[in-house]
């Protein structure tokens, strides 16, 4: 590690970190006797922290965000050039990179016209369920206002996201939340009994799990329904990917009952599944609303873009003496102009470099290792996933598909990152279904990494399971 920092610099950071510093989903208690973890560097695949302990990360920083690698300094140049040109106007007007990477977005996304900036995945699913609520007031006396969400899905931290989450163990503690939004079941084969649906399988289940959100529509009345919310491929919730025939079925119910289908792509966008720029691409959906963040800009500078077709934005496009019926709506670091610069150049590096390419043949070499582990530790119930973003989910029993116990996960987490490879879990999020390890390498992963990743894993199991 070419470090900047001597042992007395980082001795000052760790002490400030500890005194100041508020962490995301950390319990500081074990800080008043240990040091948190200070990541110092980051250069491809790789990172390291304030010991000088060199990772492997295998989540792209932590939430699956770094799609392109670290270091990457074509995108800090060309961030550092815009800034110095002109860093920040509310986003009332135009900039020149936010204009250009628009244009260069939709180009990757056909059926989709306009690009809304915001700071956050949390705050763009959050304009377009304002977006839904406005269109129910100016097209239905504001009965069609609800807004279907699934088990299992994640949308964000804010209290209407958090309103619209599948995942209960996020939200204990933070109601009550806001009114409107309605649970539907999840789409999960391996969990298929759940959904007393266990005698179907394949693209019978999946048409079948699709009609589960037909009858909470049926149930709430299709009057009352303005907007469907869901992930292409559930991410934090347990990487769940779509059964055959599930999305065409829904998007037959959508059309049929007038609901607006909103695609979160997060987490999958920018080509996090492979051979597609979005997730929702592999399935032929055709969505009314795509919200995307974390891989946009790779994290080299904060965007995130809510993006609508052209008749959703005529909807708002009427009488301008009404100065109400506009969408009245603000992101203040939306005019930000480092974040579209950041998200042209990553683009560029994803094309220049046939990521979305090496993302398919990476993801499947890892897919193949996990399979294997599979043969081999009794304890992996399912191995599932698209592109370089993968689920194996652990289980006491493979015919009871009972969980095990959360604290088994955490020390298998914990053996890899022992071994220098970081890599993630479904915590905090679902009772007594955290049992599922989480990987997003890069989308620069060699074969080398993918069965470094992979072999840890496998120590790691033998190691808390034998």
């Amino acid at each position: 590690m070419d470090g900047t920092l001597n042992e007395n610099d980082l001795s000052r950071v760790v002490a400030a970190d500890k005194a100041h510093v508020w962490h995301h989903l950390v319990q500081h208690k074990p800080f008043e006797t240990s040091d948190p973890r200070i990541i110092i560097e980051g250069k491809g695949m790789r990172v390291w922290d304030q010991y000088g302990k060199e990772y492997i990360d295998a989540v792209s920083g932590a939430v699956w965000t770094v799609n392109v690698g670290y270091g990457r300094e074509r995108i800090a140049n060309a961030v550092h050039a815009q800034l110095m040109k002109m860093c920040y106007f509310a986003q009332a007007a135009g900039s020149i990179p936010g204009a250009i990477f628009a244009e260069k977005l939709i180009e990757k996304m056909p059926g989709m016209s306009r690009v809304y900036y915001t700071n956050s995945g949390s705050e763009a699913n959050e304009k377009a369920f304002k977006m839904v609520r406005q269109i129910a007031h100016k097209k239905y006396g504001g009965k069609k206002h609800k807004i279907l969400f699934r088990d299992r899905d994640y949308h964000g931290g804010t209290l209407a996201t958090m309103s619209a989450g599948g995942q209960d163990e996020r939200v204990k503690q933070y109601g009550p939340l806001a009114p409107g939004f309605v649970r539907v079941p999840h789409c999960m084969e391996y969990r298929k009994e759940e959904l007393g649906l266990g005698h179907l399988s394949g693209r019978d289940f999946g048409i079948a799990a699709a009609n589960l959100i037909e009858e909470v529509i049926l149930r709430e009345g299709p009057e009352t329904v303005g907007a469907l919310c869901l992930e292409p491929v559930t991410a934090g919730g347990g990487v769940i990917t779509p059964p055959e025939g599930y999305w065409e079925r829904v998007q037959e119910i959508c059309k049929q009952y007038d609901i607006l289908l909103h695609i979160d792509e997060v987490v999958c966008g920018i080509g996090r599944t492979g051979t597609h720029w979005f997730g929702y691409q592999h399935y032929g959906i055709k969505p009314d609303f795509v919200t995307m963040a974390k891989g946009v800009a790779s994290g080299y500078a904060a965007i995130a873009c809510m993006v609508t077709t052209e008749e959703v934005f005529e909807m708002f496009k009427t009488d301008p003496s009404d100065k109400l019926d506009h969408f009245r709506d603000i992101s203040t670091f939306g005019g930000c102009t480092g974040g579209p610069s950041a998200a042209l150049e990553n683009m560029a590096i994803i094309e220049e470099e046939g990521l979305l390419e090496n993302c398919t043949v990476m993801g499947e070499r890892m897919l193949g290792n996990l399979q294997a582990l599979m043969e081999k530790h009794e304890v992996i119930g399912d191995v599932r996933g698209k592109g370089l973003f993968l689920g194996v989910e652990l289980v006491k029993d493979r015919d009871t598909k009972e969980p095990v116990d959360e604290k088994d996960v955490v020390a298998v987490v914990g053996d890899c990152g022992a071994q220098g490879v970081i890599i993630g879990a479904a915590n905090r999020s679902i009772p007594d279904r955290n049992n599922v390890l989480c990987f997003s390498p890069a989308l620069i992963a060699t074969a080398e990494d993918i069965d470094a990743i992979t072999d840890a894993v496998d120590k790691a199991l033998t190691k808390v399971f034998g």
